[in-house]
């Protein structure tokens, strides 16, 4: 790796203009005849310590950003920086430092783990590979089974089918730790698990996290859990980024209008409190061919002649509280400061 030219001082994580395109093939030659616009020219930075929620519809890219941060697949284009140096894809030793010092906690817990492999050598695995000896790796395994709330004597020589959702989930959380990793990407860890075990895993995170000095993306669809979780927010639609700001700004003063939307969808534990219209009608527009402009003008109820002409960019929101708006910024020709065009939100 090698220092970014434009890095910001003081970003553990630097992404700019990050885009993914997947091809749809059809035909007798299988040619591409389509292109998904999964992520589209996505910008965003996360601090040493914080944790950064991502939050949108099914579709919205959340899952694709995070795999593209770990170069699981590859980036159609855009910049990537850890800690002030550029990540380049060919770049074979860079990679490999960047999975030592930053590591992803995948949703699926079963699937994500050998059934081959006692979950022991499974924490194991990663440090061998980057050259730990067995019996160093293996010391190393036992105390992140502590660290993790399971009984090294009764677990180690356990597969994964042996263990329930929960107790699989901390064993993905043991072996992301077992690098000693900086950044954690934690992609709908919690969501496959029952409230009382999910309630026990997201407060295992928040301890490690003040331990361990860890950084964590939270990528979810429950929107309690990351205002739970989460420092600063940032909320995709069809492959962009609409709005990010501190967890408080987004809740309280949100700015784009599919913000307060997905916010309005929010079950709510007021029997006085009922939804009598739904917050947003429609469904997505098609990624294959997404509207001109801006992409949620379709389904918006302020949208005007402009937002479906030009393409909003990331600025700072209209009226915000300079003491605690600080870093909100919205993509909207409505609520973006000095437009032309700004409107309070409703």
């Amino acid at each position: 790796m090698t220092r970014a030219p434009d890095a910001k001082d003081g970003a553990l994580l630097e992404v700019r203009e990050l885009r993914k395109y997947f091809p749809v093939r059809g035909g007798i030659l299988n040619r591409a005849v389509g292109w998904v616009q999964a992520v589209d020219d996505v910008d965003f930075d996360v601090l040493p310590g914080e944790v950064l929620g991502i939050v949108g519809e099914s579709g919205c890219g959340k899952s694709t950003t995070a795999r593209l941060l770990m170069h699981l697949i590859r980036a159609d284009a855009g910049r990537i920086a850890f800690d002030g140096e550029a990540v380049r894809p060919d770049d074979a030793a860079g990679l490999r430092e960047l999975r030592r010092r930053m590591q992803m906690v995948f949703q699926d817990s079963y699937s994500s783990l050998n059934p081959r492999l006692p979950i022991e050598d499974t924490i194991m695995f990663g440090p061998k590979v980057h050259g730990v000896s067995a019996a160093e790796a293996r010391e190393r395994a036992r105390e992140l089974f502590s660290l993790v709330g399971l009984d090294p004597a009764q677990f180690i020589r356990r597969y994964p089918h042996e263990l329930s959702g929960g107790q699989r989930q901390r064993v993905n959380i043991a072996r992301a730790l077992a690098l000693e990793p900086r950044l954690l990407i934690l992609d709908e860890a919690v969501s496959a698990l029952d409230k009382s075990v999910e309630a026990q895993v997201l407060n295992l995170l928040l301890t490690l996290r003040r331990e361990l000095g860890l950084t964590y993306i939270f990528i979810s669809h429950d929107l309690n859990v990351v205002q739970y979780m989460s420092d600063r927010v940032l909320v995709m639609y069809l492959g962009k980024v609409v709005e990010i700001g501190p967890t408080a700004e987004i809740y309280e003063r949100m700015q784009h209008p599919y913000t307060e939307a997905l916010l309005s969808a929010m079950p709510s534990m007021d029997p006085d409190r009922r939804t009598e219209t739904p917050p947003l009608v429609g469904d997505p527009p098609n990624p294959i061919d997404p509207p001109p402009g801006c992409r949620f003008h379709t389904r918006c109820r302020f949208a005007e002649s402009v937002c479906s002409r030009a393409e909003p960019r990331l600025g700072p929101a209209a009226g915000q509280d300079a003491a605690n708006g600080a870093g909100h910024l919205v993509a909207c020709h409505m609520r973006v400061a000095g437009s032309g065009h700004s409107q309070a939100p409703a």
